[in-house]
């Protein structure tokens, strides 16, 4: 559980609606079902409009990584990479064709599959790479409905606010009336604008972060299996394999039961 993106929200909400109340408002000012179908409706109608239906349904489903993710340990899978050069370099690499079951990440399994059977490194490469470029340009495209929602929503708001407001005119001659529409008109406008500075634009940001933060570890992968292939010394492995993560540890000694894997 992401508990910096749900402390985010509710921060912003209580800031957001104490300010409000401390002014004198109350919360009803602003529930408006009308005003919210309008922003709603009229967003995710112009997303439906900018994009394929296949790239809504994935965005939909990759929001929960908003909230929900599980970060993938670059030190274990760094720990993997190191003890399959240290069998490698003992055994050759074609002794690590019994470790293939053993790999979870298919990204990984593919690189080492084409290492073993005897792919020259620049092939495997150019493979593995062409794969990382086309995956990475179809999770590129999740973030971009959530920001192109962020662009649309305040817009919409802004003509849910028109809306009202012709509504308003039509009351003109009662003026208590005319201040409680100019009042509910303007609502649209609030959820436009929160629903975009809020939640869509914020979470396009944070898959962005979770996407770049996968294909690190995916080009660490592929950098680990080159260099295996091209007969690099493990602890060189190891220490060039650190730069890829954020929180780097000095390169660990080897092991004897590494040594001897």
């Amino acid at each position: 559980m992401d508990f910096a993106s749900i402390g985010g929200i509710l921060l912003a909400a209580f800031g957001i609606l104490f300010g409000m109340t401390i002014e004198g408002g109350s919360i009803a000012q602003i529930a408006q079902p009308t005003a919210a179908m309008i922003v709603c409706g009229g967003t995710f109608g112009a997303v439906l409009l900018q994009f394929p239906l296949s790239t809504c349904l994935a965005a939909i489903k990759q929001a929960a990584k908003i909230f929900l993710h599980k970060n993938e340990d670059g030190e274990a899978v760094l720990a993997q990479i190191v003890a399959f050069a240290y069998k490698a370099r003992k055994s050759g690499i074609v002794s690590l064709d019994s470790d293939l079951p053993s790999v979870q990440d298919p990204f990984l399994k593919q690189a080492l599959m084409l290492a073993i059977d005897g792919t020259e490194p620049s092939e495997v490469r150019k493979i593995m790479q062409l794969e990382l470029d086309n995956k990475s340009e179809l999770e590129e495209s999740i973030p971009a409905v959530f920001e192109a929602a962020g662009g649309y929503a305040p817009t919409v708001g802004i003509i849910g606010a028109v809306i009202g407001l012709i509504q308003v005119m039509k009351n003109l001659d009662n003026i208590d009336e005319v201040g409680r529409g100019i009042a509910t008109a303007f609502v649209a406008t609030i959820y436009g604008v929160a629903a975009a500075n809020l939640l869509c634009l914020p979470a396009a940001g944070k898959l962005k972060f979770r996407h770049r933060e996968e294909q690190r570890i995916k080009e660490m992968m592929l950098e680990g299996v080159i260099s295996i292939l091209e007969g690099m010394n493990p602890r060189m492995v190891e220490t060039k394999l650190r730069t890829f993560l954020f929180h780097a540890k000095p390169a660990s000694a080897p092991k004897r039961q590494e040594a001897t894997a």
